[in-house]
């Protein structure tokens, strides 16, 4: 009896599952729809997270608002968005990725555009939580898609590459920042009604982007599996084998995380997140702020954080690189070393060529280290705990970065800024150290 290509049911033995099928693929344009769709939702929310810096500058001197108050603005938003990644990754494991990205996507941008409404601090924050319940639960989940889709051989890199889409939205929040923020007194306002954006394409999301091959097989929906791999398979004109059937699993729960063999990874990335979370929002939220209280003027600081800015492409791009080529783990502990001393150099900087170095380097090393983050991640757990994987390490990094501006205030009246980038450059060196415990998954087929 012949066996059909077509037939999900066969028990050929040289037939390939599913995901080896994605895995043996060029990258085609459908690998490159998935990445640019879901890199503009990661850019558009980098562009969230970017405004709230300048915004804070702002509102500092516009309001009269002390350095309390700020940290609370800079804060609040981890806050929510340490819930909803907890949240977001155990709803990617049970309804399914993209469903989760859309979702996301029109909370927060339509949260952003109604913080421009605010009419004090107390407003302010409440819509600032509901932002970061939206964004905290988006980018794990763009990331487990993405790595999903995208071939063994270069699975990395393409994580790398959604990564640097952050810069894209970073830099459009700094080009805002400078040119709306500061040309009139509700240059704030303007600048947060931007963030309705997002809310508008969360509504092509959800018809555009595919969903996860895995996802459908862990839920025994094997037709739309099957579907859905072919759609890649043609776009690079591979003609289709058989897969064997894919048994549907039930969603284990939180705890699995840390039972063996799991425990000794979850632990390592918890910690690199972590660490990771409170240098860089600890220090990019407060940037232009601090550099402002050095006597900059606003526009001014805003300059100098757009061309700060500016590096993170490049940290991106060496990254995208060397990932493939040294490892995720030295890659990884690599980056985070050059952005512990560049930490260092940035708090001791006091003259503009200083701060404009040592700012561009930080932001290079820092950048390309979340670049290497994001691609280990989903790396890490089988299918069936992925999302939730993932989203608890980012719910575990969003406390420190709800810890790191509030902490700000305090560490510049101990010691300045020197004090405040040395502690940075400190919690990067832990991070590099936690980063060898992670595993090392260049090249290989992800864990069923």
């Amino acid at each position: 009896m012949s066996v059909s290509a077509t037939d999900p049911q066969v028990s050929d033995p040289t037939a390939l599952t599913r995901s080896e099928r994605l895995d043996r693929l060029p990258f085609n344009a459908q690998h490159r729809r998935l990445l640019v769709g879901s890199g503009i939702g990661w850019a558009l929310d980098a562009m969230d997270v970017g405004l709230i810096a300048f915004v804070m500058a702002a509102l500092a001197k516009q309001w009269g608002l002390s350095a309390t108050q700020l940290s609370w603005i800079g804060s609040i938003g981890f806050v929510g968005m340490a819930i909803g990644a907890s949240v977001g990754g155990l709803l990617a494991d049970r309804i399914g990725r993209r469903n989760v990205f859309a979702l996301t996507l029109l909370v927060y941008g339509a949260a952003t555009g109604a913080t421009g409404l605010s009419t004090g601090v107390a407003m302010l924050i409440v819509l600032r939580f509901v932002v970061g319940l939206g964004l905290g639960a988006e980018l794990p989940v763009a990331s487990t898609l993405v790595s999903e889709y995208s071939p063994a051989r270069i699975r990395g890199r393409v994580v790398v590459i959604l990564e640097a889409f952050w810069a894209v939205g970073w830099l459009l929040a700094a080009l805002i920042g400078y040119l709306v923020v500061p040309a009139s007194a509700d240059g704030w306002r303007w600048a947060l009604f931007l963030g309705l954006v997002p809310s508008l394409y969360a509504v092509l999301v959800r018809a555009r982007l595919p969903e996860s091959v895995r996802f459908l097989e862990s839920r025994g929906r094997t037709e739309q599996a099957e579907a859905a791999v072919r759609s890649f398979e043609a776009a690079s004109g591979v003609a289709p084998v058989p897969s064997p059937t894919a048994q549907a699993q039930a969603a284990p729960g939180w705890t699995a995380l840390w039972e063996r063999p799991l425990r000794g990874r979850t632990a390592a990335l918890w910690l690199v997140w972590f660490f990771v979370n409170f240098s860089y929002y600890g220090a990019f939220i407060w940037i232009p702020s601090l550099l402002v209280a050095d006597g900059f003027s606003l526009t001014k600081s805003f300059q100098f954080t757009l061309v700060i800015t500016l590096a993170q492409l490049p940290g991106y791009a060496a990254a995208a690189v060397l990932i493939e080529k040294w490892g995720r783990r030295a890659t990884l502990a690599s980056f985070l070393l050059g952005s512990a001393v560049s930490a260092a150099a940035f708090g001791q900087a006091g003259t503009e060529v200083a701060i404009i170095a040592a700012g561009c380097a930080l932001s290079f090393f820092n950048l390309g280290a979340w670049g290497a983050l994001y691609a280990v991640t989903p790396e890490v757990y089988p299918t069936a705990l992925r999302g939730s994987g993932a989203g608890s390490a980012a719910a575990f990094g969003r406390v420190a970065s709800i810890l790191a501006p509030l902490s700000v205030p305090w560490l510049l009246g101990l010691g300045g800024s020197g004090l405040v980038f040395g502690v940075f450059g400190g919690a990067f060196v832990l991070a590099a150290a936690a980063a060898l415990g992670l595993p090392e998954w260049r090249g290989r087929a992800l864990a069923d």
